[in-house]
Formats: C-alpha cells, structure tokens, sequence
C-alpha cells in the first residue's frame, strides 16, 4: 500500500518535470514527517480526552489503560511514520542503512509494547492499593511484588522476541544462558542470595511496607520503607536509612512488633517494711484498679501481688495489658496508672520505698563521732576552769596590795 501511494505521488510529481529526484524525495518525506506529526497530536488529543471523559464512570480499569496506552500509542505513531520516511529514502536511495527499515520496526514495535505493558501494570498496582479506588485495597508489598515479578516476565519475553528479529536462535541463546549461569551463579551468588532472600520475604511475609521491625541478632530497628530484590530498606527512629541486604533475613530472627495486640506494663514497686500491715489492703486496691480502668484490657493477663521481701524493700509486682498499641498513648496510660498506684499507697499512710540501710550496734559501743564530741566537750570544761581561777587571782591581788 505504501509502495503503491509512494509510486502515485511520485508520478504525480515527476509528471510535471519541475523537481529532480532529491528534490522529489525531500518534499515526500517532509510530507510524510509533517503528517506523521498531525496525527501523533490528534491521537494523544483524542486519547486524553477520552481518559478525562471516562473519568467520571465508575470504572476504575479504563481509566489504567487509556493512561497507559496514550504515550506508547503517541510513539507507535511516529514509529509507523518514520518508518515510511525511510522507505521513501530507501526508494530513491540504495545505502545498505535502509535495508535494515523492517527489522527496526520490528524491533521499535517490541519496545513500544513492552512501554504499554509496563505502564499497565503500574497503573493496575495503583488501583489495587487506593484506598479511593478499591473498598477493600490489597496489600501493598504483596501486589508490589507481583508487580515486579511481571515486569520481569514482560523483559525476558521482549529481550528474547528481538533477539529471534534480530536473526539470533533463541534455543541456541537458552543454551548458553544455561551453560553461562552456572559460572554466572558463582560469580554473583551474593546477588543470587539477596534475590532469592527477597523472594522468600514477599513470600512469607514476615514483614510489609510500613511495620516496624527489629532483630535481636543484629542492630536493626526501624520503620520499613521498600522492599526490593536486592536491600530493603528500613528507616531508623534517627531518620537515617539503613540499606539491609535481602540475605541477611534468612539468617537472623526478625521481631515485628507492628503486628502486637497488646502493650505490656511490668512493673515492681516497693514500699516501707514499717508499711507492712497494710500490704495486701494496697496489692487489692490496685488489682481492683486495674480491673476497672477503662484502657487496660481485663482479657489479658492481670497481676498484683506481693512479690518478695527486698533488702530495703517490700515489692509489688505489676504485670497487666493495655488495649492500645500506639507508642505514645501507651507512655500516657502507663504514667496515669503508676499516679493511681501511688494515690492508693498514700491513701493507706504508706510510703513508696526507697534504697535505705539500717546499723545496729550492741550496748556500750560507742560511734567514734559520739566519742569524738564527748572529748571535745571534756576540753572546754578544762580550759573553762583554769580561766575562773584565774580570775580570782586577780580580783584578789588588789586586796593583798591594800593590805
């Protein structure tokens, strides 16, 4: 069809006489480029509209596609003109470059599909985790996942079609990607653990985007923020990044406290061993406390007991459940029960306890500060005694001089 409307127009032209062959060929593809420009504009224009027209419609999924196909149909467009441009050179021309028009082609159309098809999955895996979109949105790590496994499945599938254009036997390419990944396997096992690591993660999901998890095998806390095929990444309560290698969660215990249903308050508390009689009034005043406190939860284990004698001490002990398991609220909870307990202890005239030690000593034994003050005042009778005599003395020297 092309050759037909090429060798007309060209007809047409040459009928006149008034161009040479250059001439002829340089209008024609400036024609055809101008045209392809026409209707690369008119499509994208017609596309768009109809994506902001289907936007009003309670269907999610036309809206993903016409976003998708709008840019890679933009391309195809000026694709299929180009390529006519080259035929019209390759028409008047005999250059060995333009023999190649069909397998570009061929290998542009690949490339444009494989841009539509990623641009749908990225906007099915937008859809799937709106919370506006979809009533019940689906988990973000799991379509991610899914998602990226796609994207893997659209390259190998690409890159193995353009290499059957390109004229290469694709069971002589598998072939050697099988005799090649062995030693490929061995130089990048690293890479292979972190790949695989990372599958096992989507896989049994000990963890998603936006828990916290912390290991007590290494020095890793923090809030997760992505999870790839070679590091997730975990943001630290500092805010600094902390890049983990996918492997590294084969090998240690992960804690993903996000996932606790209950925060715990273990507590000791001690009072005054001259308090002793009104212990259990105390230990049963707080247990009935507990129970009635609106945001602790009675379902989960609850005790207030008097736990032992300590060296200076007689200890409490304080194990119950909050509802909430917010970090903040919880902090809020914990100081509003721990007043309430010591109210309860004041109220009965008791006395929270706190590090003390007492020495008893036998009878006539002495501290050597006692003995030390006991000399002292020793000596200021003695030297008060002298001063009197001596005042005598004197008042009564006169007197011997009169006589």
């Amino acid at each position: 069809m092309i050759g037909q409307m090429l060798a007309l127009v060209n007809g047409w032209i040459e009928k006149f006489g008034l161009l040479s062959d250059g001439w002829r060929a340089g209008v024609l593809i400036f024609l055809l480029v101008l045209g392809t420009a026409t209707v690369a504009f008119i499509v994208s224009r017609l596309i768009l509209a109809v994506e902001n027209k289907f936007k009003s419609t309670k269907n999610k999924w036309d809206d993903a596609f016409l976003h998708a196909a709008r840019r890679p149909m933009v391309a195809f467009v000026w694709l299929q003109g180009v390529y006519w441009a080259a035929e019209v050179a390759h028409h008047f021309s005999d250059a060995e470059v333009f023999k190649a028009n069909g397998t570009v082609l061929q290998i542009g159309f690949v490339w444009v599909l494989v841009w539509f098809l990623f641009g749908l999955v990225k906007e099915i895996e937008k859809v799937l985790t709106s919370p506006i979109k979809m009533r019940k949105p689906m988990d973000y790590t799991t379509v991610n996942a899914i998602s990226k496994l796609l994207r893997a499945v659209i390259i190998i599938t690409a890159v193995l079609t353009a290499l059957q254009t390109l004229g290469f036997s694709i069971s002589g390419v598998l072939a050697f990607g099988g005799v090649g990944g062995i030693a490929v396997g061995f130089a990048a096992k690293d890479l292979l653990a972190n790949f695989f690591g990372g599958f096992i993660i989507h896989l049994d999901r000990p963890f998603k985007v936006g828990d916290w998890i912390r290991s007590p095998d290494r020095n890793i806390e923090g809030i997760v923020e992505h999870i790839g095929w070679r590091l997730t990444t975990i943001r630290t309560f500092d805010k600094r990044p902390l890049y983990v290698p996918n492997a590294v969660f084969t090998t240690i215990a992960v804690e993903n406290p996000s996932r606790m249903t209950n925060r715990r308050i273990s507590e000791t508390i001690g009072i005054r061993y001259a308090d002793v009689h009104s212990m259990q009034k105390i230990v049963e005043e707080i247990r009935e406390m507990l129970k009635n406190h609106e945001e602790i939860d009675s379902n989960q284990t609850l005790i207030v007991n008097f736990l032992a004698f300590n060296a200076s001490s007689l200890d409490i002990m304080l194990y119950t459940f909050t509802k909430t398991t917010e970090w903040v609220r919880f902090h809020e909870i914990k100081e509003d029960v721990l007043l309430k307990v010591s109210d309860i202890i004041e109220s009965h005239g008791a006395e929270i306890a706190f590090p003390t030690r007492t020495l008893h000593l036998p009878d006539g034994v002495r501290l050597s500060g006692e003995a030390s003050e006991q000399g002292e005042a020793r000596s200021e009778g003695s030297k008060e005694a002298p001063e009197s005599r001596g005042e005598s003395e004197q008042g009564g020297q006169p007197a011997g001089d009169k006589a």
